[in-house]
């Protein structure tokens, strides 16, 4: 699901970046990855946690994936050309990657699967794409955020199938998904850091 004007609003703001920043910080101190590997981002947006997880884990490939094309191109003017050596660009459904299975050491989402109505179709294809014990670095939203009685007029998400965090849990063990460190506000949203188990 595309966001409208309001979410991108709130996702392309200076203090988006600086969230993301003590995110993917909290990350890698959970998850201190070695350097050089072969890492997707979903939903890249303009780019900046792409910007991020470059100096924070200096992969040796990444690519920035959305499913909205401009997005991508805005992402491509984001990044500095130094950054672009090492990153490729890729307009992509979250169901339906176009990478072969096992191909990522690392998959990040940052707020992603919350905009999705197959939730659960895209953990399954974040763990096609990933390795046997890789990492998923997660950032999600539970529907008290975003569904409450201003923002479900404001933003725009699926109203069905929505998940809490023990629908999330129970989901991503379904999907071989073992979390390795979590940082959980109930009524808010999850950051996470989980290896695929098989």
């Amino acid at each position: 699901m595309k966001l409208n004007w309001a979410e991108l609003l709130v996702v392309n703001n200076p203090s988006r970046v600086w969230q993301q920043k003590f995110e993917i910080g909290w990350m890698r101190k959970h998850a201190p990855l070695p350097p050089g590997g072969s890492f997707l981002e979903i939903g890249c947006g303009r780019g900046a946690g792409a910007s991020i997880i470059q100096r924070e884990f200096s992969p040796g490939f990444l690519c920035a994936m959305d499913l909205d094309h401009l997005m991508i191109r805005r992402a491509f003017h984001y990044l500095e050309p130094r950054e672009r050596q090492t990153i490729s660009f890729c307009v992509a459904d979250a169901l339906h990657l176009p990478q072969p299975d096992g191909a990522f050491d690392a998959v990040f989402g940052f707020g992603v699967l919350h905009h999705i109505p197959d939730w659960q179709g895209a953990l399954a294809e974040v763990g096609r794409v990933l390795r046997p014990g890789g990492t998923y670095f997660l950032e999600e939203l539970y529907p008290t955020l975003y569904q409450n009685f201003i923002t479900k007029h404001i933003l725009l998400h699926p109203t069905q199938n929505r998940f809490g965090g023990e629908e999330l849990k129970t989901a991503l063990d379904a999907a071989n998904f073992s979390i390795q460190s979590s940082f959980e506000l109930k009524l808010f949203g999850i950051l996470a850091v989980l290896i695929k188990t098989s």
